[in-house]
C-alpha cells in the first residue's frame, strides 16, 4: 500500500501546526490517557474502554510493524515544536470489511475543535496519493458523530450512504456513514495546502469530537 519511502521510522510529515511521526513506546502513557477516555474510545472500531497499557503497547508494536511492511501507515499526531507530546493518531490501513485502504483517526478531547484532525488527515491523504499507487480511499464514521463527518467532508470525501460497520472493541456492528475519496477528486483538492516530508531524524526535546472509525 505504501512505498519504501514511508517504511523507516525517520519518516515524518509536517504541516503548518503539526508533526506526524511513527508511534513509539514512550507514547503509551499519552495513548492510554487520551484514547482511553470513553468519549474517544466509543467512537472507534478497535480501542477498548477501559484501555489497558498492555493494549496500547501492543498497538504501538503492531502499528510499527505495519508501517515497516508497507501494509499501512499509522502516525502519531504531535504539535510542531513538541514532537514528544502525542495528542492523537491518524492512519490508513486495510478496512475490516473490504480490505480496501481506509482512513481512521482519533484526537484527545482537550484538542477537539481546533482543526487538528482535519490538518492531520489531509497530510496523510496527501502522502497516500502522492507516494502510493492506490486510486481510492474509504472512511467511516458513526452516525452519532457529526463532527467526524465534517472532518471527512473537509478532506474531500464523498458520502456513499449509511450502513453497518463492525466495531470489534464495541462488541458488534453499529450504524455508520460511509465515505469515499478517489485520486481524481484528491487532485482537484490539492490546493488545500502543502504537506512537507521530513526524512532526517528530528531533533527531539527531552522529555466537537473529531473521530473516525479507526480500523
Amino acid at each position: 500500500m505504501f512505498p519504501d519511502l514511508t517504511r523507516d521510522d525517520v519518516f515524518r510529515l509536517e504541516t503548518r501546526r503539526l508533526w506526524l511521526r511513527w508511534a513509539r513506546l514512550a507514547d503509551v502513557q499519552a495513548i492510554v490517557r487520551l484514547a482511553g477516555e470513553k468519549a474517544v474510545a466509543e467512537m472507534t472500531a478497535r480501542i477498548p474502554h477501559p484501555y489497558h497499557p498492555d493494549d496500547a503497547e501492543r498497538f504501538v508494536f503492531q502499528s510499527r510493524r505495519s508501517n515497516a511492511d508497507g501494509e499501512g501507515l499509522t502516525l502519531a499526531i504531535t504539535p510542531k515544536g513538541k514532537p514528544n507530546s502525542l495528542i492523537g493518531m491518524v492512519g490508513i490501513t486495510p478496512s475490516l470489511e473490504t480490505g480496501k485502504p481506509s482512513l481512521g483517526y482519533w484526537l484527545g478531547s482537550p484538542y477537539w475543535g481546533q482543526g487538528y484532525a482535519t490538518e492531520a488527515a489531509r497530510a496523510l491523504i496527501d502522502a497516500f496519493f502522492a507516494y502510493g499507487e492506490e486510486n481510492e480511499l474509504t472512511a467511516s464514521a458513526r452516525v452519532l458523530n457529526p463532527g467526524s463527518r465534517r472532518v471527512l467532508e473537509k478532506c474531500g470525501f464523498a458520502y456513499q450512504g449509511s450502513g453497518l460497520a463492525e466495531l470489534p472493541a464495541r462488541g458488534g456492528f453499529y450504524p455508520a456513514d460511509h465515505f469515499r475519496l478517489d485520486r481524481r477528486a484528491w487532485e482537484s483538492l490539492k490546493t488545500w495546502g502543502h504537506t512537507g516530508l521530513v526524512r532526517e531524524p528530528a531533533i527531539l526535546g527531552a522529555g466537537h469530537p473529531e473521530l473516525a472509525l479507526t480500523h
